[in-house]
């Protein structure tokens, strides 16, 4: 999997947010954009998944066979944990991990009790999900992110209200489940993205 930007930028109003941004990301490897609040870094994650239109340049996605792939139909490779996406707060933790499986299945034929368990929220399975803290939230984001079938894998601020010890397991779940896929994260807390080589400023994006 592969993922090209040309001259790539994102205006809002009268203010460009990065632009003539050239960059490129490529599988077995993970990129973090990191700058502090108000940077521009979920943006630019958002124009790259697809998700916002870039203002102008052109961002080509190609997969392990070198063929390209549509812009409508990235979203079958890519996988989200953010804070600001929600979830939905009706649905029971079981039932949100069912809802998930309809479009993202789990990666090794993964029954969703056994996720569950590997997410450490199996007593929980029958909490209705606006019960749940924004530590275990943010842990089943994480979780449906790591475990879902798909080629890429986007964080951002993956340790956002988690404590010490989920902050430890995420960590794990980094070394175990994205060395052979895309990761791309945005931070500004060095200990979530201690592990990766690829770091780039956003504040250096804008021209």
């Amino acid at each position: 999997m592969k993922i090209e930007l040309a001259n790539i930028g994102k205006k809002f109003r009268n203010e460009w947010i990065f632009r003539n941004t050239n960059l490129s990301f490529s599988a077995n490897n993970s990129y973090t954009f990191v700058g502090p609040n108000g940077s521009g870094k979920s943006t630019l994650l958002q124009v790259i998944a697809g998700v916002l239109p870039q203002t102008e340049g052109k961002i080509t996605y190609s997969s392990a066979a070198a063929q390209e792939i549509q812009i409508d139909d990235i979203y079958k490779e890519i996988v989200i944990a953010a804070p600001y996406l929600e979830l939905v707060e009706e649905f029971t933790l079981l039932e949100t991990v069912e809802f998930h499986q309809k479009f993202k299945p789990l990666k090794n034929q993964l029954s969703s009790s056994q996720f569950l368990e590997q997410i450490q929220l199996a007593p929980h399975q029958h909490k209705q999900v606006k019960n749940f803290s924004s530590g275990m939230k943010q842990r089943l984001k994480l979780g449906l992110a790591f475990y879902s079938d798909s080629a890429i894998i986007m964080l951002d601020e993956p340790t956002s209200n988690l404590d010490a010890q989920a902050s430890e397991w995420y960590l794990k779940q980094v070394e175990q489940h994205t060395p052979d896929r895309l990761l791309i994260i945005c931070s500004n807390q060095p200990n979530e993205y201690a592990f990766c080589k690829n770091i780039i400023d956003i504040r250096d994006l804008k021209q």
